[in-house]
């Protein structure tokens, strides 16, 4: 009874708030504002930042980028490379766990390259084309046996379709898309589509338990949104932050605006198998038409400089090749060579009784102001005699749209970008102008087909000497920038805000940013 009655009143006295309690923690949570909704959590069948983004949270790679795209060891903690630079053997951390419970070992990794290279993925191609074989040497050394000597190997085993899969995951073919499991320093906890993607912390993750107990992924199209939600508090970071609103944020104490360089080249796409721009000249035409320094200065604010060609200067094998400047009276010329001419007066050239009426796709937040420099293009076309309609979607229908093979294609111009996540020519040329990487294969949606392009890059792939490879490299922009398959608009400064309590924030040139081992302060 005695023991009763010192409970009841110990309960009252702790009611009355005589004796304090330990305060109980509070739970870390960074929330990320993006600009547009991750497609896919598998990480070898994504091709775009949003996804890519969220996995490098989710996975570990053997290898990965360090903020200056310098190659690190992960998962695996050494490496060796033959005389003849066809077989990698890779020395694999013991004791790893994925978030399922299944063990990390040489197995785990056979099996995710194994799916890579035989099952028709988005990511196939980055291997297929040099990896022979995969071999397990014991529980934790595994080798790739490859093709063709490739001194990109390491860079592209970086890349996030490099990334780790959960073996168990991989043999019951479960939705890894939405469900995935990795061993990364955070766990999938829930998607809400259109909103959405918490992940809470790894307490076992081998390197330690993160600071963040969780992270929130959110999407937020609107620029205006997401810097009004970063100046309230609502979030912790702010991707791509409008150009207007930086002299704004700048003011503010207890934010931080980080404007770094970035290696994402922005361009509108011509569906060279349309009739309209199978002529060389058209293309062309196009180029000259658009002012790109008034976009840069003007929209962009000086967070773009203008793009020569396909690559930016940070890619490794860039040449330096000036041909398009603006000049809308050649550009009237080059289009009334191609037959091109207004008729009856309306202000929209036409040929064989056909308007020059096209369709302008674009996303809406995907890119910096990439709706305003679309409407810029739109005003750009109308004053050489071309009418662009404006059409936008959400950004997995507006890639859905993209994908579709070529005779099922329907779009015209498409303003995209591209960012090589391996930091080399390699990725940009292969991928988006070999005739073999046509969508859906690859991202090649302006199914540009060049034999002696083609040559070029098979012949750089196969190149270990960098002089010998970075002027191969050269000849094919060289041909690329004639073709002109492509308006080349601008490379993109990567604008970040966060609120002044966060630190550790990494950003990496490729336009991805990696918040696993931030924290905040109290």
């Amino acid at each position: 009874m005695r023991r009763k009655a010192w409970i009841v009143v110990l309960g009252l006295i702790i009611a009355a708030g005589l004796i304090a309690l330990p305060a109980l923690a509070k739970e870390k949570v960074l929330i990320v504002g993006q600009g547009a909704e991750p497609i896919t959590l598998d990480p070898q069948n994504a091709t775009d930042n949003p996804s890519e983004e969220v996995n490098r949270h989710i996975y570990d790679g053997l290898v990965e980028f360090d903020e200056h795209l310098n190659i690190k060891p992960a998962l695996a903690y050494k490496w060796t490379v033959s005389k003849d630079g066809l077989v990698w053997t890779f020395y694999l951390r013991k004791g790893i766990k994925f978030h399922s419970g299944a063990e990390f070992d040489a197995y785990a990794v056979k099996k995710n390259f194994d799916r890579i290279i035989t099952k028709r993925l988005r990511r196939t191609a980055l291997y297929k084309p040099f990896i022979k074989e995969i071999k397990v040497i014991d529980k934790y050394t595994v080798q790739f046996i490859l093709k063709i000597p490739f001194g990109a190997f390491l860079h592209h085993l970086a890349h996030g379709a490099g990334l780790i899969l959960d073996p168990t995951y991989i043999d019951k073919n479960a939705d890894i898309k939405h469900h995935p499991s990795g061993t990364g320093p955070f766990i999938f906890k829930e998607w809400i589509p259109g909103d959405h993607i918490t992940l809470v912390a790894n307490k076992n993750y081998w390197k330690g338990k993160p600071k963040i107990d969780k992270i929130i992924f959110k999407t937020i199209p609107e620029d205006t949104s997401r810097t009004m939600m970063l100046e309230t508090g609502e979030l912790d970071i702010a991707e791509r932050v409008s150009p207007f609103d930086i002299p704004r944020l700048k003011k503010n104490k207890d934010i931080v605006v980080s404007i770094t360089p970035s290696l994402r080249v922005i361009y509108i796409l011509m569906n060279t198998q349309e009739e309209i721009f199978k002529d060389v000249r058209v293309r062309q035409a196009l180029n000259y038409a658009v002012d790109r320094e008034a976009i840069c200065k003007n929209i962009l604010k000086g967070l773009a400089e203008p793009a020569n060609g396909p690559l930016a200067p940070l890619t490794w094998g860039y040449a330096d090749i000036k041909k398009y400047t603006y000049d809308p009276e050649k550009a009237k010329k080059l289009l009334a060579e191609a037959g091109w001419k207004d008729v009856d007066g309306d202000g929209i050239l036409e040929k064989d009784g056909k308007k020059f009426i096209v369709q302008l796709a674009t996303p809406h937040g995907r890119y910096l102001m990439d709706y305003k420099v679309a409407e810029a293009v739109q005003g750009y076309l109308s004053n050489i005699g071309i009418k662009a309609k404006l059409w936008t979607a959400d950004w997995a229908t507006y890639l859905a749209k993209l994908r579709k093979p070529v005779d099922k294609a329907t779009h015209e111009l498409a303003l995209l970008g591209w960012a090589p996540s391996t930091g080399d020519a390699d990725w940009v040329l292969r991928p988006l102008f070999a005739t073999n990487m046509w969508a859906p294969i690859g991202g090649n949606r302006a199914f540009y087909s060049n034999k002696e392009v083609d040559k070029l890059i098979e012949e750089g792939m196969k190149t270990v000497d960098p002089k010998k490879r970075a002027e191969v490299y050269r000849k094919a922009q060289e041909i690329i920038i004639h073709d002109a398959p492509w308006i080349f608009l601008h490379v993109q400064k990567d604008v970040i805000g966060y609120r002044k309590k966060v630190h550790g924030v990494v950003e990496l040139p490729i336009e991805i940013l990696i918040v696993k081992n931030a924290w905040i302060e109290d």
